[in-house]
C-alpha cells in the first residue's frame, strides 16, 4: 500500500465534462497510440472506439438520462482507477505491473510472459491485450508516471478545456470532492466513486446521476486483491490441467497425422511396385 501523503489521483467531475474528448486525444499524443476504428452510437451520431484496447488507454463514454428537465447527455472520462492495493499487481506472476509511490500502477513490458492473468483480475477489465500483434504485450494507462516523475500533470488533464479533470494530491481531490457534494447538494448524487471501491483507487469520479446509470460497475468496496490472490491459488491447478489436456491433444493430433502420412507412404510404395511388375 501506498502511503496517502504521497498518493497522487485524479477527480473525474462528469457535471463539467462536454464530451469534446480532448483528454482521449492528449493521451494518444503523449503515449504514441494508434488510431482506430469508431463506432456510430445511435442517433446522438458520436462517434468513438468501442472499447478501452491496448491502442486506447482513455475512452469518453456518454449516457442519455432521462428527468422531470427533459433528456440530458452525462459524459465520463474512463481508463485506469489506479487501485490502491491493485489486483493486477497482487496476481502477476512475474512482477511486470507495479504500484508506485505517487499512485500510478505501472507495466514493463520486457518482464510480461503474457500469462494475461491481470486481465482477468481487474473488476474494470482495463488492461488489454494485443492481439494482432505478432509479439503481443499488455497494455493500460499509467497515469502518465514518466510525466509525474518530471512534476507534470498526466496528459490527459492538460488536454481538458473544461477543468472536468483535476490532478492532485488525493487527499486533497477527496476533500474538495466532499466539498463540491455539500456546497451542491441537488447537483451531485453523494457518491464519490472510487473513494472506496476496491479498497479506494487513486482516479474518482462525481456525477449527478447514480453511477450504475453511466455503466460503472458496482465492484466490492473491500480491496480485489484478496479475491484475486484467492481465485490465483486455484487457478494454476486449471492452467496445468488444461496445458496437459492440449499437449496431450496436440500429441494426438500429431500421432494421427504420422500415422496417415505412413499409410500414404505404404499405400505410395504398393503402387511403385505393382507399376514395376506391369
Amino acid at each position: 500500500m501506498t502511503n496517502s501523503s504521497e498518493r497522487m489521483g485524479i477527480l473525474v467531475d462528469t457535471t463539467k465534462c462536454m464530451g469534446c474528448r480532448g483528454c482521449q486525444v492528449a493521451c494518444k499524443q503523449w503515449q504514441g497510440l494508434e488510431a482506430e476504428k469508431t463506432t456510430f452510437f445511435g442517433g446522438a451520431g458520436y462517434q468513438n472506439p468501442p472499447a478501452l484496447s491496448a491502442d486506447t488507454f482513455t475512452l469518453v463514454t456518454f449516457t442519455e438520462t432521462e428527468d422531470a428537465k427533459g433528456l440530458h447527455w452525462t459524459f465520463a472520462k474512463r481508463g485506469c482507477m489506479h487501485c490502491d492495493d491493485p489486483a493486477c499487481v497482487s496476481v502477476c506472476p512475474v512482477g511486470a505491473l507495479h504500484k508506485e509511490a505517487n499512485g500510478a500502477v505501472t507495466y514493463e513490458a520486457d518482464k510480461c510472459i503474457g500469462c494475461r492473468y491481470c486481465m482477468m483480475a481487474c473488476p474494470w477489465s482495463v488492461p488489454s491485450y494485443q492481439w494482432s500483434s505478432p509479439v503481443p504485450f499488455v497494455r493500460k494507462c499509467t497515469m502518465c508516471n514518466d510525466r509525474m516523475q518530471l512534476g507534470k500533470a498526466p496528459a490527459c488533464v492538460g488536454g481538458c478545456p473544461t477543468g472536468a479533470l483535476q490532478f492532485g494530491r488525493r487527499e486533497d481531490l477527496l476533500k474538495e470532492a466532499h466539498a463540491r457534494i455539500a456546497n451542491n447538494p441537488d447537483h451531485y448524487v453523494n457518491h464519490i466513486y472510487g473513494e472506496k471501491e476496491a479498497g479506494g483507487t487513486s482516479v474518482m469520479y462525481l456525477s449527478a446521476v447514480p453511477f450504475t446509470e453511466l455503466g460503472f460497475p458496482e465492484v466490492p468496496l473491500h480491496k480485489m486483491s484478496q479475491d484475486a490472490e484467492r481465485v490465483m491459488k486455484i487457478l494454476p491447478w486449471w492452467v496445468a490441467g488444461l496445458g496437459v489436456f492440449l499437449t496431450g491433444t496436440y500429441a494426438l493430433s500429431e500421432r494421427r497425422k504420422r500415422i496417415a502420412a505412413e499409410r500414404a507412404a505404404a499405400e505410395g510404395s504398393q503402387v511403385k511396385q505393382e507399376g514395376g511388375e506391369l
